[in-house]
């Protein structure tokens, strides 16, 4: 197993991380529009309420858009690697590794989240979140398309 850079955790990270830590994920939701969002803030984006909460999201989404990384940006994760970036069914885009080849991914392709412990290069362990593809979501994608 690579080992990681460890993700920031400011004072808006940390809960998403505790979250993440247990297998789930949670977002900032807006009580007074509605609105998930990521990256974690103050505020709600849209309109600025501070009336908010953490909560639970489907971890399902579409891919949107990747890139194979071929040059080294971090000494604990040696190229090649792929980061893909999918749209959450709740509207925030994730963005994070993927569990298989780049030649197998396309457009649209419907993903989910699944987490697994990781090394840390600082020499320790935590759960990070990956995508991989959603063979549910897809079968259920084909026979939406067939009618």
């Amino acid at each position: 197993m690579t080992a990681r850079p460890s993700p920031r955790q400011g004072i808006y990270e940390r809960p998403f991380w505790e979250y993440v830590q247990r297998g789930r994920l949670h977002l900032q939701h807006c009580s007074s529009c509605g609105l998930f969002w990521y990256p974690p803030g103050p505020a709600c984006p849209r309109c600025l309420s501070s009336d908010w909460a953490w909560e639970a999201v489907s971890g399902r989404g579409s891919l949107l858009s990747w890139a194979t990384f071929h040059r080294q940006y971090f000494e604990s994760l040696p190229p090649p690697y792929t980061v893909v970036a999918a749209e959450l069914e709740e509207g925030p885009i994730l963005i994070t590794d993927v569990a298989v080849p780049p030649e197998q991914l396309l457009m649209g392709m419907p993903v989910r989240l699944t987490y697994r412990p990781t090394k840390t290069s600082e020499g320790g362990e935590l759960m990070l979140y990956h995508w991989e593809p959603d063979v549910v979501g897809r079968d259920q994608q084909k026979a939406s398309n067939a009618s």
